[in-house]
């Protein structure tokens, strides 16, 4: 897998399309063990449009909204004002994107299973997307660029019409024959993060067992 970047070492973008759960960031993961150490860099669109779904959310909440509110939250004042909200850069000695404003103060890299992956977010997402396709996709180029101009190469990963302005002659599509997994993949994510945040590492089996029944209950809550 290393032999494509031989002889150039910047400046260079692995793009993998698929949809949710379809193992990008898995693959991005695997790649990044197989290049050379310390010369890639994952990035994934969809962590953009799940923070400027959170802020969005976070908004309508705010103002008293009963509900998420597009016509409201999605203005292109709007969306500047959450725009401005996001800053990629390296924090605590990683490249991540900081999230600062409406009392979110987090880094994406510590929060994207959890209240990125949470209702709030998943539930709205497909809305923010249909409307911040060109915010997402510059914020994207400027990150590869900063990434590209430290000597990394950026594997990049997203749904297809969030990545096809990328430009690349590295791009892959994963798929899956049975949908009925990418469903699964995500309870079992969400399930192992929540868990993880109740009880902390190294928790006994039987705190582990209660915790996960606690959790599993309050996941199947949320199916209406």
């Amino acid at each position: 897998p290393p032999r494509f970047i031989k002889g150039r070492s910047t400046r260079q973008v692995v793009v993998l399309c698929g949809l949710s759960g379809t193992g990008k960031g898995t693959t991005v993961a695997r790649l990044g063990e197989l290049l050379p150490e310390g010369k890639t860099r994952g990035w994934s669109n969809g962590d953009v449009f799940r923070s400027l779904t959170l802020l969005a959310a976070t908004w309508c909440e705010q103002q008293g909204c009963d509900a998420f509110d597009a016509e409201k939250a999605l203005t292109p004042e709007k969306l500047a004002e959450f725009m401005a909200m996001l800053e990629f850069g390296k924090f605590e000695g990683n490249w991540d994107i900081k999230i600062s404003g409406l009392g979110v103060d987090a880094l994406v890299s510590k929060i994207k299973n959890t209240e990125l992956k949470g209702p709030k977010v998943s539930k709205n997402i497909p809305t923010v997307a249909e409307q911040t396709q060109g915010e997402v996709v510059k914020f994207a180029a400027a990150a590869a660029q900063q990434m590209g101009e430290a000597g990394l190469i950026v594997l990049l990963e997203g749904r297809e019409a969030t990545v096809n302005y990328i430009p690349s002659p590295y791009r892959y599509t994963l798929t899956m024959s049975d949908h009925t997994v990418l469903g699964q993949r995500r309870a079992a994510q969400r399930l192992g993060a929540a868990v993880l945040k109740e009880v902390g590492a190294g928790a006994a089996d039987a705190a582990i067992a209660e915790a996960l029944t606690a959790c599993c209950g309050t996941l199947v809550g949320e199916i209406p």
